[in-house]
């Protein structure tokens, strides 16, 4: 059993741990059965409310720079706008009294699906025991299994997800024509769930409009990406968008201190990355760390939710 007056101690009242989660389907991914679907999302959420107070980010942010956070802070982040998170995640979240934030990439809503979707969904639906590949200077990629199907995504989606964006387009068009798969088109939200979602008390952030590498852009394209979104989202839910998540999120890698500024001249309240660690206070409002619980039992969970707040975030650009 964890000690929870000896955690009082390591986590203080000046941190909050923001957690980030993407897709959380009803039942488990034969392909990625370690990521989290309903019955462990809902089972961390338990672990979460007795450890922690989970809070809003807007309660977050104005508590690291305002003051008054409640001791073991916490927030709930899901990024990209699956519709299993409106599905799914929404009613567990409601039923536990549990906030959230929502970050959408708008060009996605109604019926598009994300490069690395179409990628995976691609292999998933694939119909043989290897895919060629040769002709896209892959090689012959094996997906004679769930765990062969598995490498092969994560190997594929590694080697072209730096690429320019017109060459990454291509190569993935040409895998789903390989795989004579078309790309799924009920992954993401709708605009009318994502206003649900905001009626619903969520908090709607804005993560770009077709969620690229923000580094591989001119300063015009990420200028026009971040403000875009947020403008297209006010609009669906006909409310101010104070929040914003960079894609991929790695400082240095993903985004440089020129995005930072455009996010603070965008009129953003604050934003998150992905560089892992906790929010402390004096840290920089714009490059928010959060990460990814992965654990599958409880208590595996709840020791890396301790020292999570021992781990303070780095490398910031």
């Amino acid at each position: 059993m964890i000690n929870l007056r000896t955690a009082d101690g390591l986590l203080g009242r000046t941190a909050v741990s923001i957690l980030l989660f993407h897709r959380i389907p009803v039942n488990p991914d034969p392909l990625f059965p370690y990521e989290v679907c309903a019955s462990s999302f809902r089972a961390k959420l338990n672990v979460m409310r007795r450890m922690f107070n989970i809070i809003s980010l807007s309660e977050a942010v104005n508590g690291l720079y305002g003051g008054g956070l409640p001791a073991r802070a916490a927030v709930i982040t899901f990024d990209d706008g699956y519709r299993d998170n409106f599905e799914v995640a929404l009613p567990i979240l409601k039923a536990l009294g549990v906030p959230a934030t929502f970050f959408i990439a708008t060009d996605f809503l109604d019926g598009g699906c994300m490069w690395n979707d179409s990628i995976i969904e691609s292999f998933r639906a694939f119909r043989g025991d290897r895919i060629d590949l040769e002709t896209l200077g892959m090689g012959c990629l094996r997906t004679d299994s769930n765990e062969a199907r598995r490498g092969a995504i994560e190997s594929l989606l590694e080697r072209i997800k730096y690429l320019p964006e017109g060459r990454r387009s291509e190569l993935v068009g040409r895998v789903s024509t390989l795989a004579k798969v078309s790309p799924p088109d009920s992954l993401m939200m709708t605009r009318s769930q994502v206003r649900d979602l905001h009626a619903a008390g969520m908090t709607i952030g804005a993560h770009t409009r077709s969620h690229p590498i923000l580094a591989l852009e001119d300063s015009l394209r990420s200028e026009r990406e971040i403000c875009g979104s947020r403008t297209e989202l006010e609009s669906i839910i006909d409310a101010p968008v104070a929040f914003f998540a960079y894609p991929n999120g790695r400082p240095g890698k993903d985004y440089e201190s020129r995005h930072v500024s455009q996010v603070k001249a965008a009129g953003f309240s604050a934003a998150v990355s992905t560089a892992t660690g906790v929010c402390v206070e004096g840290g920089d409002r714009f490059q928010l760390p959060r990460f990814t619980p992965w654990d599958r039992s409880p208590t595996r969970f709840a020791l890396r939710l301790l020292l999570s707040r021992k781990r303070f975030p780095v490398d910031m650009v």
